[in-house]
């Protein structure tokens, strides 16, 4: 029961932000289950969460899902390779230089003027988009995985130009093609837990929908914010990790 509700909150919050796994992972480690398989099942369970945002968007007409599919498709490829590398990238790295990414992310939507709703011009043509910006992002979520939403909209926002609430939309889509690309390899790995991994999938459909309202109701408004306080927190999470490359190296 306590899996299934912290899927609803990560779903809600993860539809409007990103950064759903800040909470189920931990709490899948809380109840014991082994690190690799708990990030096995979390990939198992956010897919119905991206799902569910990703049906609700498309339902609203913020993503075309025709028009985003093939852009899908190179997520699911970038999320399989990068699977299959996670056991020889050297995650300390990874898991030094993350925390201060999501901070730069956070600070550049915090002060960066006229974030809103509104597309600007893009700088690549969606085929260029497509081919660099999207693969290489759903490879560092197979590796890795943590703030990989925050680093589709801050793609989709820089790169892509398009606004606030486009870019969330259409972040769920692609996001959901990576996690689904490092879940096969996963999967065929035994490391899911399927039954934990369902229950807690239903969870993150309720709590996506009700994120993904809300989204599209007040746009850019709650976005933004809920956005920086993601990318903080999950910097903040990964340092206070006794075990992190940073306080090691520190000695704090």
């Amino acid at each position: 029961m306590l899996l299934f509700l912290a899927a609803i909150f990560a779903g809600f919050v993860d539809s409007i932000a990103g950064g759903g796994g800040l909470i189920t992972i931990p709490v899948l480690l809380i109840a014991g289950i082994p690190p690799l398989e708990s990030i096995a099942t979390n990939k198992l369970q956010s897919q119905f969460g991206s799902a569910s945002a990703t049906i609700a968007y498309a339902r609203r007409g913020h993503v075309d899902l025709r028009k985003q599919m093939p852009m899908a498709l190179t997520a699911v490829v970038g999320g399989a390779i990068g699977a299959v590398l996670a056991a020889s990238v050297p995650a300390d790295f990874l898991a030094a230089a993350i925390p201060f990414l999501l901070v730069a992310i956070a600070l550049f939507f915090a002060i960066k003027p006229n974030l809103s709703d509104l597309d600007s011009h893009p700088r690549v043509t969606p085929l260029v988009f497509g081919l660099t910006v999207v693969p290489l992002v759903g490879l560092y979520d197979g590796v890795f995985g943590p703030g990989a939403g925050s680093f589709y909209m801050l793609g989709f926002v820089l790169v892509a130009g398009f606004g606030m609430l486009k870019a969330t939309a259409h972040t769920k889509l692609i996001n959901l093609g990576s996690n689904f690309g490092s879940f096969v390899v996963f999967a065929a790995a035994g490391s899911v837990l399927w039954k934990v991994g369902l229950l807690m999938g239903v969870g993150q459909f309720i709590g996506a929908q009700i994120g993904s309202r809300l989204a599209m109701k007040n746009g850019a408004k709650i976005i933004k914010p809920l956005l920086i306080i993601s990318c903080l927190a999950l910097a903040t999470k990964l340092v206070a990790d006794p075990n992190h490359p940073l306080r090691l190296l520190l000695g704090f």
